[in-house]
């Protein structure tokens, strides 16, 4: 019996998904068995894979990880055991840059199984009772917070409010780090970022400045608070009918200027295979499995997960049972902006979110957190 285990992170749109496919490979593969665990979300964004790659075969891991996973060789480079028409294809079908943000330093290091960026979210029936429309520019956002404290709010944990500082960026059409090697944007474009985030968290509600964006779609869909959200990744779960109290449906980002829903940050999950893998073949054939467009668009889908595969995000009867969470979302993700992934980002990333987390927090001002964020980016390139 070949026993396989995998780490991967416990919420609902990533753990049920790998219990269900496990459970199924098994079934065609009766002397494979593969077990999961589960761990937090906040180890998913910044917790280092290396001691992880030593205790487990399979891995579910976030894109800016994958510049040190190439630097330290302890993942599995998936091109030197797939061939190469699999993986075109999965780059074919891939929603947006899903599976190319796990491709680095000219080696494939996982397979997307899941896709995210920062979608924008809405209680319908909340903005009907307030007679205002869904916004479409951040101006119209920025008029849609002042109907009451929390009408808006924006998940402002530290790393979640640096995230949305980069959207706000991309969208005004400056990614960041893409310019001057030394400065993580230009002045114009950060003050005005900066600026722009302030002034919706002083009317967000005022916990969450400690909230992903799991617990703002738990507050809009358990309480009549919050209405609309522009900013925060993506989870189709919430947009499915039963899930909870009310449904919380997704759109596109607002747009800046003529620029539409465009420089939303990637978010998303790879599967990667460790280095010390026990069986390499049998990993490989449950890995490409999972990403393909068969299990993306049923069994993933079905037990609670959010395909990267695009032939899952335009599958009618995905988005059927989900209120068009794909369909409406997938101009926004497709627009994406890709993170930087060289190595050692993760600890730079870490770094600045407490940077945007003071400013937010009136402990720094905005030359002041621009010039911090600038060092960071110096220090850890």
């Amino acid at each position: 019996m070949i026993i396989l285990k995998g780490i991967t992170v416990k919420v609902d749109r990533a753990f049920p998904p790998m219990l269900a496919t496990a459970e199924a490979f098994a079934q065609s593969h009766p002397g494979v068995r593969i077990e999961w665990e589960g761990r937090a979300l906040q180890d998913f964004a910044d917790r280092p894979l290396e001691q992880l790659a030593k205790r487990y075969d399979l891995i579910l891991l976030d894109h800016p990880f994958v510049g040190t996973a190439a630097a330290q060789k302890f993942l599995l480079p998936l091109d030197e055991h797939l061939t190469k028409y699999v993986l075109a294809t999965l780059e074919s079908e891939s929603a947006g840059a899903s599976h190319q943000s796990y491709f680095y330093n000219g080696h494939q290091w996982a397979l997307a199984v899941d896709g995210a960026a920062q979608v924008a979210a809405y209680r319908p029936d909340l903005l009907k009772g307030a007679r205002v429309q869904l916004p479409r520019t951040w101006e119209e956002v920025r008029e849609l917070a002042d109907v009451q404290q929390g009408f808006v709010t924006l998940p402002l944990l530290p790393v979640d409010a640096l995230i949305c500082f980069f959207s706000l960026c991309a969208n005004m059409g400056e990614a960041p780090f893409s310019l001057d090697p030394g400065k993580v944007v230009t002045e114009e474009i950060g003050t005005l970022a900066l600026e722009r985030l302030k002034a919706l968290a002083a009317l967000s509600l005022p916990e969450s400045l400690g909230w992903n964006p799991i617990a703002v779609w738990e507050r809009m869909s358990t309480t009549d608070e919050i209405a609309y959200c522009p900013l925060g990744f993506g989870y189709s779960n919430y947009a499915r009918p039963g899930y909870r109290k009310s449904v919380v449906l997704f759109t596109n980002i607002p747009s800046h200027g003529h620029g539409g829903p465009a420089g939303s940050t990637l978010g998303g999950a790879g599967l990667a295979i460790s280095a010390e893998c026990r069986d390499v073949p049998a990993a490989l054939e449950y890995v490409q499995w999972i990403a393909g467009a068969e299990c993306q668009r049923s069994l993933y889908f079905q037990s609670g997960g959010q395909p990267a595969n695009r032939r899952a995000w335009t599958d009618p009867e995905v988005n059927r049972m989900s209120n068009g969470f794909f369909e409406s979302t997938l101009p926004t993700l497709q627009q994406a902006y890709l993170r930087p992934r060289f190595h050692r980002f993760v600890e730079l990333q870490t770094a600045a979110s407490h940077v945007v987390s003071d400013f937010l927090k009136d402990k720094a001002d905005v030359n002041s957190t621009l010039r911090l964020l600038d060092g960071l980016y110096q220090k850890f390139r």
